[in-house]
């Protein structure tokens, strides 16, 4: 443990000065020495390829530190505008649709934690009741539970996300066992025949003797109603067929009138009869013989 501390001392403020030349080292000199050594040795093995030829240069412990912070944290302005995201993300912090206590509480752990290493820290008590203003409304009974029968100046964040976990098992639980038995229930009406509605009925029936006479009623109105449709219908029916314009009957057009055609063919007779010699009466049992 002490080596530890010698070790992180020069790191963060220096390496170990040795005033005796080096044909004058005495034992402890070589230890202060071989201390810079092993923290310089300490920094470079934790390291990726690519970090170590940012601080391959360098000649000490303290310097490769310094050049660490600088690359990974940035400036102070940087540092302060990833501190301000970071608040801003905290106090805009809720509870996601569909998202579980474990789930919440990890992110919520990402956003402290950032704010921990750039230096931002809030205290128990700010947590704890950030995480209750979180949860959506269904929470509400719960948190008021919480507010009630605990200390929150003194409840640890740890005791607060286990209450939280176990009473969202419960939920879980309430809500499994009612959506069985409103599958249950609706099984049972489907399978139900529906002879069982009839008898009912029946049973009903007999005991208030007026249920008779309103069914006998609703019976015969209904029929009423069935015979209204159909007459309505083929009145439809006859509505839609075509009529004539010439001799105003339906079931066809006017170019398929049958009193057209006799006219036409009466017309047809008066010009023959002007321009043929054949008297009239003779055009006409020609006409009579011919098909119409």
């Amino acid at each position: 443990m002490k080596n530890t501390f010698t070790l992180w001392t020069i790191i963060k403020e220096g390496d170990l000065i040795v005033l005796n030349p080096r044909e004058e080292w005495i034992d402890n000199d070589g230890k202060l020495v071989s201390h810079n050594s092993k923290a310089k040795n300490l920094i470079c093995c934790a390291l990726t390829r690519s970090e170590f030829n940012r601080i391959s240069a360098c000649k000490s412990a303290k310097e490769m530190w310094d050049k660490l912070k600088l690359t990974c944290e940035g400036t102070d302005k940087v540092k302060e505008t990833k501190i301000d995201i970071l608040v801003t993300q905290y106090e805009k912090f809720q509870m996601l649709i569909g998202e579980t206590i474990t789930q919440m509480y990890s992110r919520f752990t990402d956003i402290t934690n950032g704010l921990t290493g750039l230096g931002k820290m809030y205290n128990n008590r700010d947590m704890v009741r950030k995480n209750l203003r979180s949860l959506p409304s269904q929470w509400t009974p719960k948190v008021t539970a919480i507010e009630e029968a605990n200390d929150l100046t003194t409840m640890s964040l740890e005791k607060l996300i286990g209450s939280l976990m176990e009473h969202e098992i419960n939920m879980e639980r309430l809500s499994e066992s009612s959506s069985k038995k409103k599958f249950t229930n609706a099984f049972k009406v489907i399978a139900t025949p529906s002879t069982s509605f009839s008898s009912s009925l029946k049973n009903a029936g007999s005991k208030d003797s007026d249920v008779d006479d309103v069914l006998s009623k609703l019976q015969r109105i209904l029929k009423k109603k069935k015979n209204g449709s159909r007459r309505i219908q083929k009145k439809e029916k006859k509505e839609k067929e075509p009529v004539c314009y010439e001799c105003k009957k339906p079931g066809h057009l006017r170019p398929d009138c049958p009193r057209l055609k006799k006219i036409g063919q009466l017309e047809n007779l008066r010009r023959s009869t002007r321009n043929s010699k054949e008297k009239p009466w003779q055009l006409l049992g020609t006409m009579k013989k011919s098909p119409l």
